[in-house]
């Protein structure tokens, strides 16, 4: 029996599934559901899998998660037994995701792909790490539970509250290690309530998922449908990268809801995928993690905005995905110039504006309230540096979180998006901290120095350029397919080109201005 006193996830989703045990809770492009009474049963399974495994309270599980029920099973099985997720990029460097896991420390991996799939990976990883790989593929499915497994699930997987985390989600590091952020089961929570009341969300609606499941983006997909009673629509690799199957995916699946970075939706656009007879059933588009070049979001506009509206939302992972949605209207494509305005934040979310010169309303974005990560997991230095005491006063304990984001607050209480403090930029939908591309091209075999900046195309577009000076003579071929060894596709530069020397400032360092 689910309490009345929601104070952790899995008493959330177990409220949603007993109140609704056959309504479909995943719906695959194939035609293929999975009803919340079925999801359900398939996460107390895996919770008595992990349980055996020796996953408990505040254990960490990595997971290769391939949108698959017991993928999906899995992640609400850590949940249930107050266990910490963690979703690997398959496709990842394999030194790359071995940071992660060093990071981590995870007490299990579990491989959800066909056998040998991720076997590279796997072998790469040094499970000295973990204490166990499983590679569980549909096995969960035809797991018989026995009478003493049955009295376990009677009693329950034990107490935890809502201040302990849910999962990690790693973003791009600044020393050439991925941070991992560390989200609470609070946090969630109200995520759950702020988005399900901004956007309207009834059990009615049909969510996208076509963000990756390691991906920031992927947090509003899972939580926002299944914890509000909705459905999700997972859909894999391939679909994503095909425009005609993604959009066709989106139509037969009659998906209420679509959120992705403004990239995809270029891309569509772009590539004429997207009509006006598109999207059939999709009331709302929302779209955030980088800027949207306002001559594509005007031409989306003119396809959509006469059924469906358009929200550019903003928040670091740090704020549990979102933090701010503000709906486009006509009068935002006045400026063709300047990006959508972020509008007002939500109202779980209090903020300081940190100003670097004499104007007030324009600085550092600095955020507080209940949704602010608890940290980096296993990092204190950097956890210390970014999750400050709150700079306004000092009357009580008010840690919030240092954005790095410049903003500008209009005379009407607005924000606009102005820039980045540091070297972090957002690229094709993704955090990237331009030291972590160094550091690679640093690691290249002959290289003396090297240097990472991002070139601008235009608004909410660029590509990020490498440039290196080297010991001893190599192409630049060769440290393109070097450097891919350590960085994902969406970090790797356009180009990398190799000079004598990197120019130098008056105070002796790289002069990424010049270059």
């Amino acid at each position: 029996m689910v309490s009345p006193y929601i104070y952790n996830l899995a008493q959330q989703f177990d409220k949603i599934a007993e109140s609704s045990p056959d309504r479909s809770a995943l719906i695959y492009p194939n035609g293929v559901v999975t009803s919340y009474r079925e999801l359900q049963d398939l996460s107390l399974r895996a919770a008595l899998l992990l349980q055996g495994r020796g996953v408990g309270r505040h254990d960490v599980v990595a997971l290769l998660h391939d949108k698959s029920p017991s993928a999906f099973a899995i992640m609400l099985a850590c949940l249930r037994l107050g266990a910490i997720y963690t979703n690997l990029d398959p496709a990842s460097p394999p030194e790359r995701a071995r940071r992660m896991l060093q990071t981590c420390r995870p007490t299990l991996l579990v491989d959800l792909f066909e056998a040998g799939r991720n076997r590279e990976l796997i072998d790469h990883l040094e499970l000295d790490t973990t204490r166990e790989t499983i590679h569980l593929g549909d096995k969960l499915a035809s797991m018989k539970m026995g009478d003493g497994e049955a009295e376990v699930l009677e009693r329950g997987f034990g107490v935890f509250t809502s201040a302990d985390p849910a999962y990690i989600m790693f973003t791009s590091g600044s020393t050439g290690y991925p941070k991992g952020a560390v989200i609470s089961h609070g946090s969630l929570l109200h995520f759950i309530d702020w988005a399900r009341d901004r956007f309207e969300i009834t059990p009615e609606d049909v969510f996208s998922n076509a963000n990756p499941i390691y991906f920031d983006n992927s947090v509003f997909d899972f939580y926002a449908s299944l914890f509000n009673g909705a459905a999700l629509v997972p859909i894999g690799t391939e679909v994503a990268k095909d425009p005609k199957q993604l959009v066709t995916a989106i139509g037969r699946s009659r998906c209420t809801i679509w959120f992705s970075v403004p990239s995809l939706l270029v891309y569509l656009l772009t590539t004429r995928a997207l009509s006006q007879d598109d999207f059939p059933s999709v009331r709302k588009i929302i779209f955030g993690g980088e800027g949207f070049p306002k001559p594509k979001l005007k031409q989306l506009f003119e396809l959509y905005a006469d059924r469906a509206d358009l929200e550019n939302v903003y928040g670091p992972t740090e704020g549990t995905c979102i933090c701010s949605a503000h709906t486009i209207s006509s009068a935002d494509l006045d400026d063709m110039k300047n990006l959508a305005m972020l509008g007002y934040l939500a109202p779980n979310f209090g903020y300081e504006i940190l100003a670097t010169g004499d104007d007030s309303n324009v600085g550092e974005l600095f955020l507080t309230g209940p949704q602010i990560a608890l940290g980096y997991y296993h990092d204190p230095e950097r956890t210390a540096n970014a999750f400050v005491q709150n700079p306004s006063h000092n009357l009580f304990r008010d840690i919030g979180y240092r954005t790095g984001d410049l903003v500008e607050r209009d005379p009407q209480g607005h924000l606009h998006f102005k820039g980045r403090v540091d070297f972090q930029i957002k690229h094709m939908g993704y955090r990237i901290e331009l030291e972590e591309i160094e550091a690679a091209l640093n690691a290249l075999d002959g290289v003396n120095e090297a240097a990472a900046v991002y070139k601008k195309l235009g608004e909410g577009m660029g590509m990020i350029l490498g440039f290196v000076a080297l010991s001893r003579e190599r192409c630049t071929e060769e440290l393109l397919e070097e450097a891919s060894r350590y960085l994902p596709p969406y970090m790797m530069p356009k180009t990398i080109s190799i000079l004598e020397q990197l120019p130098k400032n008056a105070n002796g360092k790289i002069d990424r201005q010049a270059l």
